[in-house]
């Protein structure tokens, strides 16, 4: 027997006070009524079409099946697919894009539609994360967060003077046994968090994968205390372990005896273009109400345009073309970490520690120093020999001092990874040196 979705009411007590007082658009909240047949619509300001002047956009790109770009494919946007593009369209996203984000749901995670969850488009996952997190969290409540922790978000969390638990990770991603200890002591006189946030595929910093092992474990944590996951998940098409990938919070929630306990936030920033601002977050309805009521008082919608291109480029794809190329893309960030680990191993060894990442785009790693300061070394020393990186601290909730150091392999060509781990050893090995002194 499949499991069941949790009930509307389930999701009262954890929406946030604004989320409850939001109220619809009085306009948008009418705009499925213009569907009736034979209607003549006066509701909506939309301006006329005809005054628009783009009559046709055409896109050429590169054959999934070619990525050397020998064959290219054309793709031409024009007539009533262009019209909805140019003009105001649903709070949700357009419902073309949004049927080919059920079937790719479907094929990726085995989730169908009718399990009690929907979609719904965000301006890049970002934007959607930003409007679930203040539809869930009221001010000073507590928030489980995997430490270290994208610092995207943490601004969210602060703004709201949350009191943020960290919760550790290694590298075999989030550690289930922290989060039951952190659960299990948790004081009787204090609410319990509501919510676990969470990066589980080549963790911004960290690049770390959680293991199906740990994903099961934190499942039914969240079962037990009543927990909801909110799965960012930026770097799922950009895996390239050896291993199997391990299935998503979304997916392995099919196990579970009820289904709605996990908000997925997927991009296409990492794999299709970053400047398009496309995401979309799939979980129970109540919850993606809350977030389209955000959307209708904040922004309107996600851009028609670009779902509209979005859409016209993935459809012509087709769901096979487009994993074949996400493996592209994953193929090619694998080969960059191999690049950039070589040239760690040629300037940094004995100078730092790292685990190697299986998914993303960073390495995660601790200077080999008396002093836990990485911050110091990393915007002073180290940006004085033409090199810089991320100190650890901004990706911790309290700020606090850290060995740790993140860098960005994605945009290095092989000497540029040489010569970039050449003058941060050169670095280090000073450090090092006037300490013996």
């Amino acid at each position: 027997m499949p499991p069941l979705p949790l009930p509307p009411h389930f999701y009262t007590p954890f929406l946030s006070v604004l989320a409850k007082e939001r109220k619809p658009s009085p306009i948008r909240g009418l705009y499925p009524l213009e569907a009736k047949p034979g209607l003549i619509s006066l509701l909506a300001g939309k301006p006329n079409a005809g005054t628009f002047p783009l009559t046709s956009i055409t896109l050429t790109s590169r054959s999934p099946t070619d990525p050397d770009g020998a064959a290219q494919l054309t793709t031409e946007i024009s007539g009533q697919e262009l019209a909805q593009g140019l003009q105001y369209g649903p709070t949700a996203g357009l419902p073309s894009f949004i049927e080919w984000v059920y079937g790719l749901q479907e094929k990726m995670h085995g989730r169908k539609k009718g399990e009690g969850w929907r979609v719904t488009i965000g301006g890049g996952s970002q934007d959607v994360i930003y409007k679930a997190v203040s539809s869930l969290i009221n001010p000073g409540e507590s928030v489980l967060v995997e430490s270290p922790v994208y610092a995207g978000v943490l601004p969210m969390f602060q703004a709201l003077h949350c009191d943020l638990v960290e919760v550790e990770t290694d590298s075999n991603g989030i550690s289930s046994d922290s989060l039951r200890k952190t659960l299990e002591s948790w004081p009787a006189s204090k609410a319990k968090p509501k919510v676990l946030y969470t990066v589980p595929y080549g963790c911004n910093p960290t690049g770390m994968t959680a293991t199906i092992e740990r994903r099961r474990e934190v499942l039914q944590l969240a079962r037990e205390h009543n927990l909801l996951i909110l799965e960012d998940d930026p770097y799922y098409y950009l895996y390239y372990g050896d291993l199997p990938r391990p299935p998503s919070y979304f997916a392995l929630e099919l196990e579970q005896p009820e289904v709605g306990r996990v908000l997925r936030f997927d991009s296409l920033s990492k794999i299709l273009s970053s400047g398009l601002r496309i995401g979309f977050v799939s979980g129970p309805d109540p919850l993606l109400q809350a977030i389209d009521m955000h959307t209708a008082v904040s922004s309107l919608q996600t851009s028609s345009l670009t779902q509209t291109i979005a859409f016209a480029l993935l459809n012509q794809w087709g769901y096979d073309d487009f994993v074949t190329h996400t493996q592209n893309v994953s193929a090619f960030y694998r080969a960059k970490r191999d690049v950039f680990e070589a040239a760690m191993r040629n300037h940094l060894e004995g100078l730092v520690e790292w685990d190697r990442p299986h998914a993303g785009m960073f390495f995660w790693f601790k200077l080999l120093l008396d002093d836990d300061d990485s911050e110091s070394l990393v915007r002073t020393r180290a940006y004085e020999n033409g090199v810089l990186a991320l100190p650890g601290t901004v990706f911790l909730p309290d700020g606090r001092k850290t060995a740790y150091v993140r860098a960005a392999f994605s945009l290095l060509d092989g000497d540029q990874a040489e010569e970039a781990c050449r003058r941060l050893g050169e670095v280090v090995r000073g450090v090092k040196g006037a300490g013996k002194d």
